[in-house]
């Protein structure tokens, strides 16, 4: 891989996360978020726009930072049951108590809703591994 650019990376793309993982060979894919499903669609063809940092809506992301914004993304867009939907549930029944009370969320609260998106982050892209998904990647969160 030429150039400044260390992989993986990690950026928010017109407010869709997107990563850059090197291949075996040696190479770069680019994965971005799908809005329908919460798993990772390959574009490689917004790699060179990513990378050169053109346009005003691309944002690069620590791990951590990128883990949270892919959960936000998730909970956001996406609807079902079970155990990951009700993590997002919770998280949002925090941020609407301290909206209804009219105050911040505490940082007790901001660290437990960065636990629990850490959390399903994990949860999420173990389900997606074993579905075949070629961009799912769990350990992000647990080195985040």
């Amino acid at each position: 891989m030429s150039g400044d650019i260390s992989l993986p990376s990690y950026y928010l793309y017109y407010s869709a996360p997107v990563k850059i993982v090197e291949t075996p060979e040696g190479g770069a894919r680019v994965w971005r978020l799908s809005i329908d499903s919460g798993g990772w669609r390959e574009e490689n063809d917004i790699f060179g726009e990513i990378t050169l940092g053109v346009g005003g809506e691309i944002f690069r992301r620590t791990p951590q930072e990128f883990v949270q914004e892919v959960e936000r993304f998730r909970a956001h867009y996406l609807e079902g049951e079970g155990p990951i939907f009700a993590l997002y549930e919770t998280v949002q029944a925090l941020r609407d108590t301290a909206k209804a009370e009219g105050r911040h969320l505490t940082p007790r609260e901001q660290a437990l809703i960065r636990g629990i998106r850490q959390r399903s982050f994990v949860m999420f892209e173990e389900q997606l591994r074993a579905a075949g998904d070629r961009g799912a990647d769990p350990d992000i969160a647990r080195a985040a």
